[in-house]
């Protein structure tokens, strides 16, 4: 590897591509290019593009021509944040995506992640003043030793001028792992658990937050931490996600 250090440019960088060639980054078959995925797991991301519910950044099954619709969730149930967008749904490349990252430590995949985000998430990242990532307790943080939606936020917000600013919003209480949980249940769990740190609410004040997790399930967490925020002093939250659960482009699933 030294040899190949000491060879500038294009040539070392070739060098280095017959020795590792590049593979996919959800299933490590082999690609044509670095950080990217495979013909197949392209294929199998199912992006999430308009017509889509402007509320809860959801897909209609057809598109009946009219613009700026809301679902009937959306309608039902209006969300505590303004808006929100996801890349695809959460199935399929997707979740293994989220998966090797949260759970593989493959932090190298929050780089390719967070510029999908930016692309899908790009009209609210051009409203924002700032970019809030959704926190860990301490000691879930101190275990897993970084914070996946962290990351995304930071790569996401690259190159927009955005700031990143992790310390505006705290969960302040642990809370039983989501996974399991009814809606209701992930809201309760979830009660009482954010809240924007008293030395923060200066920095807050006024501003347009746009908060940045992984996965949208229920929408608990989002409006959760929306409410937090608001409560805080932003002026408004806006959501962006790698992936969102969807339920037959009705909204989150229940």
């Amino acid at each position: 590897m030294r040899l190949l250090a000491s060879v500038p440019g294009l040539a070392g960088r070739g060098l280095v591509g017959l020795i590792y060639p590049p593979v996919c980054i959800a299933c490590e078959g082999a690609t044509g290019t670095p950080h990217a995925l495979c013909p197949a797991c392209w294929s199998g991301m199912r992006f999430i593009e308009r017509p889509f519910c402007e509320r809860l950044g959801t897909p209609f099954a057809v598109d009946l021509g009219v613009p700026g619709l809301l679902s009937p969730a959306a309608l039902a149930d209006p969300p505590v944040f303004g808006r929100a967008r996801a890349v695809a749904r959460y199935d399929d490349t997707a979740r293994r995506l989220v998966h090797r990252l949260k759970y593989e430590d493959r932090l190298d995949l929050a780089g390719p992640m967070g510029r999908m985000m930016a692309r899908a998430g790009r009209d609210l990242l051009a409203e924002a003043d700032v970019v809030v990532p959704v926190p860990l307790w301490r000691w879930r943080l101190w275990q897993r030793r970084f914070n996946q939606a962290a990351l995304l936020a930071r790569h996401a917000a690259r190159g927009s001028g955005v700031p990143v600013e992790p310390g505006l919003l705290a969960r302040v209480r642990r809370t039983r792992p989501q996974v399991g949980l009814s809606r209701a249940g992930r809201a309760e769990n979830l009660q009482g658990a954010l809240r924007v740190p008293p030395a923060a609410k200066a920095r807050l004040q006024g501003r347009r937050v746009l908060l940045v997790d992984d996965v949208t399930t229920t929408g608990a967490t989002a409006n959760a931490a929306a409410r937090a925020l608001l409560r805080g002093g932003a002026a408004a939250v806006d959501v962006l996600t790698f992936a969102c659960v969807v339920n037959d482009g009705l909204g989150p699933a229940a």
